[in-house]
């Protein structure tokens, strides 16, 4: 009998565990959305509305111009110092020749050891997952539909997981669980371990902007007042766990707060050191504070003169951001000079952002 190890914020699993999910623990693998095209129609598919359905390609929040735009894909991976990528959408194998390219490029420039895995429904080019393979593939997580959670032998890519299982690659499931329906997991649970995959990912179920309307006329409701998860999701995959102790296959659940709670904040931390300047002030999140100015009258150039010259900061110390419009500088010495600023006609600022690509703002607090 296997033992269940507690791992972070909540999540826990049987051995043996992905390396990808230590590399998501760690913040250290890139997610790459290569397109939001997807054949299969899943309810609980939290893909946001701008994305679902759309043949757009993200390195984590930073968009890609189009399929060919190699250089953000690969600085987005130094930016985090990442040892590996998740390939997501939508469904990877829709388009099937962009993952392999992209595969292909990330072990050229990162080497054999740079860790790639992806998730797919197998519902269309799923014999494509060999080309995969062949091109340095080093995991494939299939997400078959619910319908066929006590029947794989019967889905059209059981021969493709068949010749998988052979090949040098982890072969995984990964599913959400769904509250009600533990005994078609538990049979695919069975299934994956007689068939000799290696491990099932089981996910907490939870809410999204585009699935909320779907899961309430379900009858499902949230775990708390805090949480985006779906209650009982959790306690079925404990028990889950607790059941299949005895089989050769690794059972891990990955609860919601491990994904924001852990992976996202690990992830951003190691871009916010890559990217922060001398001046920002990195939180214990991960997040950045700036200390900002914004004029109405007068140039960017012409702000950051004057605070030099009536204000005495240094001149490394202040910055121009063109792309936002604004001066960005330390917030504690801007909070120190905020009422000269202020009388000579200057907005002052606190902001607290992500360091992410979309520079997603958290708080503006102003002085």
């Amino acid at each position: 009998m296997k033992k269940v190890f507690k791992w972070l914020n909540e999540s826990s699993y049987t051995e043996p565990l992905s390396p990808a999910c230590r590399m998501c623990a760690n913040g250290s693998k890139m997610v790459v959305l290569i397109t939001g095209l997807c054949p299969a129609n899943c309810f609980y598919c939290p893909l946001s509305q701008e994305k679902t359905g759309k043949d757009r390609i993200f390195a984590d929040e930073w968009e890609l111009d189009n399929e060919k735009d190699a250089e953000k894909l690969l600085k987005e991976a130094e930016l985090i110092e990442a040892e590996g990528a998740g390939i997501t959408g939508g469904d990877p194998l829709v388009v099937w020749q962009r993952t392999k390219e992209y595969i292909e490029l990330l072990k050229k420039k990162f080497g054999s050891d740079f860790h790639i895995h992806l998730y797919t429904s197998g519902l269309k080019n799923h014999q494509r997952a060999i080309d995969l393979v062949d091109a340095g593939l080093d995991e494939i997580r299939f997400h078959p539909m619910p319908e066929m959670w006590n029947k794989m032998q019967e889905t059209p890519f059981y021969d493709t997981i068949s010749k998988l299982v052979s090949m040098n690659c982890d072969v995984a499931i990964e599913i959400p669980v769904i509250p009600g329906k533990k005994d078609d997991i538990l049979s695919l649970i069975k299934w994956a371990d007689h068939t000799g995959i290696k491990w099932i990912n089981l996910n907490e179920l939870e809410y999204s902007e585009t699935n909320a309307a779907y899961l309430n006329n379900k009858g499902f409701t949230v775990k708390d007042d805090i949480s985006s998860a779906v209650k009982n999701s959790q306690e079925t995959a404990c028990e889950l766990i607790n059941e299949t102790k005895h089989l050769n296959i690794g059972v891990h659940y990955c609860s919601s707060s491990f994904k924001d709670g852990i992976q996202l904040r690990n992830r951003i931390k190691r871009r916010a050191k890559n990217i922060a300047r001398p001046s920002d002030i990195i939180t214990e999140d991960g997040t950045i504070m700036k200390g900002i100015i914004i004029s109405q009258n007068k140039t960017l150039k012409q702000v950051r003169e004057l605070v030099i010259r009536e204000f005495g900061i240094e001149e490394q110390e202040i910055y121009i951001n063109n792309e936002q419009n604004r001066i960005e500088l330390n917030p504690e010495i801007l909070e120190g000079i905020s009422d000269g600023l202020k009388a000579v006609g200057f907005e002052c600022f606190i902001v607290e952002e992500y360091p992410t690509a979309d520079r997603l703002e958290v708080e503006k607090i102003p002085l």
